[in-house]
Formats: C-alpha cells, structure tokens, sequence
C-alpha cells in the first residue's frame, strides 16, 4: 500500500480562492468520498492540546506524534486575538430573529442565496435543532444549483461546535445539499480559520477549493454576488464599517439613486434590452404583442423538441461569462443567432432579462399582495389572483407574463424527462418574478412568492381564460 492511499486526503476545508469557475463543464460533487464540509470555526481545543487519555493528536486519518525532543510551549489560543473579540462584542445585545437564515435574493447566474449568521448560533446543546431547522428551511431550494453565505460575526466560546458535530451533520445532508452548493462564501473569516485553512490546504482537494471563497467586506460580497443592494444586520454592517474604514461611503439615499437611473436612462441606447424597464423595450423595440425580440428568441429556442425536455431546463447554471457577452450584443442592437448556444446559458439569459428589469415584472405594487397569498382562504385564491393579474398589472406586464407562463406550462408538460414540475419552476422564477423595493426579500416572503407563481401555473386555464384586450380593466 503507498503513502497516496494509506493516507486519504480527508483534512477539512481549502484554501483561499476567490475565483468561481465558469464553465460550461457541471460543478464539482461535493458528495465525492475525498470532499469534506469546511468547519467554518470549530473547538481549538482540539488542535490545541491533546486528550488526557492520547499523546497523538489525531486529525483526519493523519496521526501527528509528538516531539520529544522539542521542549514543551505554552498553549496559545489564536482566537484570543483582538479580530476575534471584534467579532463577538458585536453580537452582545444581538436578538435572535425567527429565521435561522436569509434568502438572500439570486446571484449573477440566477441562482438562490441563503446566508447563515454565526450571530444566531444557540448554546451547543441546541445546535442540533438548530441545524436541522436551517436544512428544514432551505430544503426545497437545494433541488437547484444554490450559492451559501456564512457571515462569522458573533460566534461565541458557548455556541462555537465542535468539528464532531460538523462533520456529523454534513454526514446526515441529502446529496443535493452536497451536489448542488456551487460556492461557500466566508464573510469576515478570522486569522485563526485563514491559518488552519493554509496549514490544511496540500491535503484539500481542487474541486472543494472552488467552491469555498474568503470575503474580506461587504463590498466585495456584494460585486462576487451581483447585488447592489444587501439587506443584512445592523452587527454586520456595523463589523464591515470598523474593518473596513477606508471603504466606499455607503448607499446613496433613494433619491440619488432614483435621479441617477433617470439620468441613465436618457442616455441609454434605444437598443438596450437589459437592465431597463419594460415600457422602455416596447417603444423602442419591435415587439409583437409586447413580447421583447431576446425573449421571443429565448423562448423559440427553448421549446424545440429535445431542448425543452432537457433534464435540469432551468435549475442548472450556464455559462456567465457567455450569458454576459449576449447580453452585451444585445443592447447593441446585434442580431443574435442562438441556434448553437447552450441550453442552460439561453435559459439562463431568459432569467437574466427578468432579474434585470428595472421594476419585476409582477410590479412592486404587487408585491404586499402576493406575499399575502397564503393567508388567503384557499376559495378566494382563483378569484383574488386572476383579479390582481388581469386588473392591476400593465397591459405590456400582462402579456408578457402571460407569454412566459404559456411556455413555462409547456415545460412542464415534460416534467418526466426534464424534472420540471410546476413547484420547481415556481421556484426558480418566484425571485425573477417579484422582488421588494426596498429590502432583501425574507424566507418568509419568498415562500407566498413561489407559491403564488405555482397557483398560477396550475392554474393558467381559468386565469387567461380572456385575452387581454377583452379584459376588465377598473379605471378610478
């Protein structure tokens, strides 16, 4: 037997890494033997001192044996440094919020984010159940390709778990947990995680390291995600300001922002498709029955027979680097020619048109509304839906909704070969769909959000049951 295999490459965690990888090739297994769950801050005492009953530390499947010959130093516990108590001085007078984590809003590549706070970790002897409450909550998202934030501000020594119990509880994770998680993102890490991750990192394996990526500020959080604006806590937001002071001001007032969009817009070509608002796309480009000429393209593309049933339509990440490069011909007014693209970068781009509308297509007017949908009593959803749809939404958003819930309808007509099925849609377009004006949208929120989108699709006979040009509008 040689070193290679007498010794397998179970060490947790990587390196730093900050690059995410763009290809077309599938994302790395997680669920491969040799990857393990980063122990994202653990027990140092683990590391720090042996047991009373062993004089090997054991690490992994590694046996350090002592040296005899070295005389004995005095412990020092790196997470004694000032870094540390930063981190948890901020998070003294913290309550603890109902969620155990956030939905974040979707990423760059339209894929969901959900942060995890150290801050909400409870005492060690509820961790299990707090655990299990956060896989509870994010379960049926991890179906998809998803993106994780762990924000290390607030860990204590009485909430901090053991590297036992990570490992256990990454044991007990669904393989799509595993599978799926496309990057780990560490928010403020601490030096004691940065010198254990280098001292670790030729025992980790590549496809581990790729996925796990050090943020330093929320900046720069925000630029990796592809999101301008982060709702997070006020203990977070508070820690970034200290360790970075040289960092950008924060977000101008909404007025600035609102003027700065207006003043955009103006020199913005007539061509652009991305990143404006609907109304601006109709009187400006040739659009049958308000459709936009990228989403008719997308859409035509998607629904050939041996595309529109392709396992993962949807769920799966194409390509940014060539989702972008589209988008780029696009607002110049090129022709593009998709019949030889990827089917997950043109479904990807089709998601991109709707997350970079300047206003969801559902309307922010909506938006209270739709994230009441499940406290409706469940006789007045048809009536109450149809009603918000037909009568509230502007005839350009009716009649592209409408186009894209008629196609999404053919894609789960397919659901056996491509997975598709209206809850893993609503899923994936919900966020696309309706997000707030002024917030991060919660767990709670996006829960009524997909469910709405779901209703509809099973539901699409009854509610386009008239075109829109038959419909009642109410006129105040």
């Amino acid at each position: 037997m040689d070193a290679h295999s007498r010794f397998a490459p179970r060490l947790p965690g990587p390196a730093i890494n900050p690059i995410v990888d763009n290809s077309d090739e599938p994302q790395p297994s997680l669920s491969d033997l040799h990857d393990f769950e980063p122990k994202l801050e653990f027990d140092d005492t683990e590391l720090l001192a042996p047991s009373p009953l062993e004089k090997d530390v054991m690490v992994g499947d590694f046996v350090l044996d002592e040296d005899t010959d070295l005389e004995p130093e005095e412990d020092v516990n790196p997470l004694e440094d000032d870094f540390e108590d930063q981190l948890r001085e901020q998070s003294e007078n913290f309550q603890t919020p109902r969620n155990k984590c956030d939905f974040l809003g979707t990423d760059k590549q339209g894929r969901h984010i959900f942060g995890i706070y150290a801050s909400r970790f409870p005492e060690k002897s509820q961790l299990e159940g707090f655990v299990r409450e956060i896989i509870k909550e994010i379960e049926p998202f991890v179906e998809n390709d998803y993106i994780l934030v762990y924000f290390h501000q607030g860990l204590k020594e009485d909430n901090k778990p053991s590297a036992q119990f990570l490992w256990n509880s990454y044991k007990e994770l669904d393989r799509n947990f595993r599978k799926n998680l496309k990057t780990l993102y560490v928010v403020h890490p601490t030096w004691f995680i940065r010198v254990i991750w280098n001292f670790f990192s030729p025992f980790i394996s590549d496809k581990f390291r790729k996925k796990l990526v050090y943020i330093s500020g929320l900046d720069e959080l925000r630029q990796a995600l592809g999101l301008n604006k982060l709702k997070l806590p006020d203990n977070i937001c508070d820690l970034d300001d200290k360790l970075n002071p040289s960092r950008k001001p924060s977000t101008p007032p909404p007025s600035s922002i609102l003027n700065a969009s207006r003043q955009q817009q103006h020199k913005m070509a007539t061509t652009h498709q991305f990143g404006v608002p609907l109304k601006f796309i109709v009187i400006n480009s040739p659009c049958l029955n308000s459709i936009p000429p990228i989403v008719r393209k997308c859409v035509d593309s998607l629904s050939i027979t041996g595309v529109i049933d392709t396992e993962g339509i949807f769920r799966r990440s194409g390509n940014h680097s060539e989702i972008m490069a589209l988008k780029e011909r696009v607002n110049r007014g090129e022709d593009v020619d998709l019949k030889s693209v990827n089917v997950h970068v043109i479904a990807g781009l089709l998601k991109s048109f709707l997350r970079d509308l300047a206003e969801p297509l559902l309307t922010f007017e909506l938006y209270e509304d739709v994230t009441r949908f499940l406290d409706w009593p469940k006789e007045e959803r048809s009536r109450n839906v149809t009603q918000l749809i037909r009568e509230k939404l502007p005839e350009e958003n009716y009649e592209l909704f409408k186009y894209i819930v008629e196609f999404l309808v053919r894609v789960m007509d397919c659901e056996d070969l491509n997975k598709m099925t209206s809850s893993n849609l609503a899923i994936v377009f919900g966020p696309n769909f309706l997000w707030s004006r002024n917030t991060t949208t919660s767990l709670e929120e996006i829960a009524p959000i997909n469910a709405f989108v779901d209703f509809v699709l099973q539901n699409h006979k009854d509610i386009y049951l008239i075109d829109v040009n038959q419909r009642t509008v109410s006129v105040d």
